[in-house]
């Protein structure tokens, strides 16, 4: 069955036109190549993969390769040829200007902003990640949430090939992906240390715990931290502060970017698993936050909290608008003291409620329930 990435797809395309050149960044098997291939001609195809040992050896002399080329060029896994940036800038700078590129990589700016920064106004970035609400449809929501969004893992056959290609896809991300970005780790650390953070899932971060667990220093777990969040493993929620006269929290809240890897590293194979685990309320948490910032597309997004207890899931910064979003895995979302709180220090524009139902309601003034199948802000 195919995915039609539509919203994703169409930005894209806007960006080609106007940049000379467009970064896909994203974690492996997402959909980038699949994506880029559509946008090259079938009569015409220039794509180079830079994990083909072939295509890498011809990149020996880049210039006189790519010079004479016109059109659409798309380079995959850019991350592996760092020394293209400067290049890439020369090439986008002709006059002339007869070819346009389609970069694709497996890692963050800060992995790439060596190479990258040489490309700043020529280049636009879009962050690819699995499917989204709006591309599966609310109807299968709970698989989405259940098997995660990479797509061989969501359209897999059944729930067992699902988790198979989740295990498949940490073991090479643990043995293959790290080293070629050049993170050097002992593979069981960081898969210990992976596994620790399901327990972290929906939580404030807190370094000592899994540092003494481990029997390394903080800035060692930190550094795993910066590594999963770089490759797209794992969000760092900033906390957002105010002079509001309270003590805030101020340690980012940590989530699994997919709910499919975070199943399968809890050891949930089945929907009834999910249902019986004691953490399934965070993991949808984590599943809706994600879906929300997708949809949303904030300009900057937090996380908000105090030392007495008065707290926001979610502060997006939109159009000028600041836009709280609290999420709740219950029936019927009611009303509760630290929303009225939440919506009058941070000043909202509006407060949206965000839960697994499908009606939306008021609850309050600038406060609503809104369904996570549903949400679109207003």
């Amino acid at each position: 069955m195919a995915i039609q990435r539509r919203r994703l797809r169409d930005e894209v395309a806007r960006l080609l036109e106007q940049f000379r050149g467009v970064l896909l960044i994203g974690p492996r098997q997402v959909g980038k190549t699949t994506l880029a291939r559509t946008f090259l001609s079938a009569s015409a195809p220039t794509y180079f993969d830079l994990e083909d040992p072939a295509v890498a050896a011809q990149f020996s002399a880049p210039k006189d390769l790519l010079e004479s080329l016109r059109g659409l060029i798309v380079i995959d896994e850019v991350q592996l040829a760092p020394q293209l940036f400067p290049l890439l800038r020369v090439l986008m700078d002709r006059e002339t200007r007869p070819a346009k590129f389609l970069l694709l990589g497996s890692a963050s700016m800060p992995l790439l902003r060596q190479g990258a920064e040489s490309l700043l106004g020529r280049l636009a970035v879009v962050e690819v990640n699995g499917f989204a609400l709006d591309e599966i449809g609310a109807n299968r929501v709970r698989t989405l949430w259940r098997r995660g969004g990479y797509p061989l893992s969501f359209l897999a056959a059944d729930e067992s090939q699902s988790v198979q290609w989740c295990h498949r896809f940490i073991e090479v991300f643990l043995q293959r992906d790290l080293p070629q970005l050049g993170i050097n780790v002992a593979v069981p650390a960081m898969r210990r240390f992976w596994m620790m953070l399901t327990h972290y899932h929906g939580q404030i971060w807190n370094a000592a715990d899994p540092a003494r667990s481990m029997g390394v220093n903080e800035s060692t777990v930190r550094r795993y931290l910066d590594w999963l969040t770089q490759t797209f493993m794992v969000r760092q929620l900033q906390p957002w502060h105010e002079n509001l006269g309270k003590r805030q929290v101020k340690s980012p809240k940590i989530y699994f970017r997919d709910t499919g890897l975070l199943h399968a590293l809890m050891g949930v194979r089945t929907e009834a698993d999910l249902m019986r685990n004691p953490r399934s309320g965070p993991s949808w948490e984590g599943f809706a936050l994600e879906q929300v910032l997708r949809l949303t597309q904030p300009d900057d997004a937090y996380f908000w909290a105090t030392h007495t207890g008065a707290e926001l899931d979610l502060l997006m910064f939109k159009y000028g608008k600041r836009i709280g979003v609290e999420f709740k895995r219950v029936d019927a979302p009611r009303l509760t003291p630290s929303m009225r709180i939440a919506l009058s220090d941070l000043q909202l524009d509006a407060l949206y409620v965000v839960y697994p139902g499908s009606r939306r309601y008021a609850l309050a003034s600038r406060i609503e329930a809104v369904p996570l199948s549903t949400f679109v802000p207003t």
